[in-house]
């Protein structure tokens, strides 16, 4: 099988993540999250934030929604039985809060073999309503078992 090297460069449109101030507090609570930026409102809006504050890897949820549509995609040949998550990298600009919508674009950036794996790169990019970048991020999958060409 060659690789769908030719899908370099698709991107996938948008999707929107609306935060909420419950979410950001359940995350906050399952990652043991003290920072009462993420749990009380009146900190929140003294430290001169509009609400409560998302923790930063609080971008996998509403970035990570990014994930299904590319990897599930046929043109990409993904064979999901055999992915292994190869890595993440997320450079954060602006801070999310409860009340942001979050839309989320992604972009295969690269694809590539090394003997029997196979390397699936992705980027996301995610703006609140206003058009601000809050989040960049970089997603590396890693297929096992593709054959030599």
């Amino acid at each position: 099988m060659s690789l769908p090297t030719d899908k370099i460069g698709k991107t996938y449109p948008a999707e929107t993540y609306a935060i909420g101030r419950e979410k950001i507090r359940e995350y906050a609570s399952a990652v043991g999250e003290t920072n009462p930026l993420h749990h009380d409102l009146e900190a929140a809006r003294a430290a001169g934030f509009p609400d409560l504050v998302a923790p930063p890897m609080f971008a996998v949820v509403y970035a990570g929604q990014m994930l299904g549509p590319v990897l599930f995609d046929p043109e990409l040949q993904i064979n999901f039985a055999m992915l292994v998550h190869g890595g993440q990298e997320f450079r954060w600009n602006r801070l999310a809060v409860a009340g942001d919508e979050i839309s989320t674009t992604a972009e295969i950036t690269d694809i590539r073999q090394r003997g029997e794996l196979a390397f699936y790169a992705f980027r996301t990019d995610s703006v609140n309503q206003r058009g601000e970048t809050v989040c960049v991020g970089t997603w590396t999958n890693i297929i096992r078992g593709v054959s030599a060409e």
